[in-house]
């Protein structure tokens, strides 16, 4: 009887093991990096309630990544609830070689507007605090990038991640557009020679 008490104990333990082992633990494996932290208030019966909002990007350095504000009466608080609410946002973006976007695009949100452009291989993340803070935790390496308007650290990475959400990789734009994947990136390749060919005339 004792060995069919072990038996069912260790057999719950094992089951028990594989639902853990399955199971990802918030943050983990996971870059965080705070962007902003700001005093707030809140007027109350009474007078003003006053805390802190903090402003998170979390990611796991090979293309997912995600933000989130979190409000609070301490600075802890803030950004504790800010990193839950970024790890529960995390979203996959499809990266060329691991390292930079597949193509150019442009974000907005409010009066921030953002231009991403892909980069060869030893540029950097060439990007202000913000949008920079974004990429390292998504896991690009060559990028470069313009801030056109607001420059509220909000607006700028809901910017980053309304161009991000456009990033298609060539399979996928073939298909969806029913073209094979060499037409797709000789468009592309075609694309950014007319774009160094502007920017030379300018300059």
């Amino acid at each position: 009887m004792a060995d069919d008490g072990n038996k069912r104990s260790e057999g719950r333990s094992r089951r028990g093991g594989r639902r853990g082992g399955d199971r990802q633990e918030p943050g983990q494996d996971l870059l965080d990096k705070l962007v902003s932290i700001n005093r707030v208030a809140k007027v109350v019966k009474g007078g003003r309630r006053f805390g802190f909002a903090a402003l998170v990007v979390v990611g796991d350095g090979s293309g997912r990544v995600g933000f989130g504000k979190g409000k609070a009466r301490e600075v802890p608080e803030a950004i504790r609830k800010a990193t839950q609410t970024a790890q529960g946002r995390l979203v996959r973006v499809p990266l060329r070689e691991g390292r930079t976007l597949h193509h150019d695009v442009n974000g907005r949100f409010g009066a921030g507007r953002v231009v991403l452009r892909a980069a060869p291989p030893g540029t950097g993340i060439i990007a202000g605090g913000p949008m920079r803070a974004v990429f390292e935790t998504l896991g690009v390496q060559d990028v470069v990038t313009k801030s056109i308007g607001s420059a509220n650290p909000y607006n700028m990475v809901r910017a980053t991640f309304d161009a991000l959400a456009k990033i298609e990789s060539p399979r996928s734009t073939a298909a969806k557009r029913n073209k094979k994947i060499g037409e797709v990136l000789a468009n592309r390749g075609k694309a950014g020679v007319a774009r160094e060919r502007v920017r030379d005339g300018a300059e």
